[in-house]
């Protein structure tokens, strides 16, 4: 299965189009789920009005993407009257789709992954104390742990904290990925106007 992280930009652009982020963010995971592609939202950063996103990024997986990539991928022009300035002229607002293939960065790889045995402190009896219940997983490349000890089973426990481990990290590589184009993403004059590869006409 294959997988791309989706980031929507509104660069340094207005409320209008902070507002064309959150649209487009909304038509983005009805689409995606129409095909059968596994969406969800990693971050949104909102903007100063209600119903408005700065940006928004989203990891998508399936079989096949290079469609809905080729679909999105580039600036898209949205047109529409402002719903904040009633008297304003201008009526095409631009957003940018930066899309990344993520299967060769995001990787969880249990090779780099150190186990640890600890006794569980807190409530629970005397056995909590005496039997090494508690597990702590640690992720070497970056230094992320996470301690588990929910259970007095070990096995129970150490499933848990690589499940949790395993999403942290996923969030931490994501992170690396964003802070690699954070300028290309947010920078508006990034933003191609002349050739939008979508466009829209809707209210906004």
């Amino acid at each position: 299965m294959k997988s791309i992280i989706i980031q929507i930009s509104s660069g340094q652009g207005p409320e209008e189009c902070c507002r064309v982020v959150a649209k487009v963010q909304e038509m983005l995971i009805r689409q995606a789920k129409q095909l059968n592609i596994q969406i969800e939202v990693l971050e949104n950063i909102k903007g100063e009005l209600n119903g408005t996103l700065r940006s928004a990024v989203l990891l998508a997986k399936a079989e096949e993407l290079s469609d809905f990539i080729k679909e999105w991928r580039g600036s898209i022009l949205w047109i529409a009257k402002s719903p904040y300035r009633s008297f304003h002229k201008r009526k095409n607002w631009f957003v940018g789709v930066e899309i990344f293939e993520s299967q060769e960065k995001l990787k969880w790889n249990p090779k780099v992954i150190t186990i640890e045995t600890l006794r569980a402190s807190g409530p629970g009896g005397q056995n909590v104390n005496k039997v090494e219940s508690a597990i702590r997983a640690t992720h070497k490349p970056s230094g992320l742990q996470v301690l588990a000890m929910d259970t007095r089973s070990q096995l129970q426990n150490k499933k848990l904290c690589l499940e949790r481990l395993e999403k942290k990290i996923m969030a931490w590589q994501t992170s690396q990925l964003i802070d690699e184009q954070q300028l290309q993403w947010q920078n508006h004059a990034n933003l191609s106007r002349g050739n939008p590869v979508k466009t829209i006409t809707a209210n906004l």
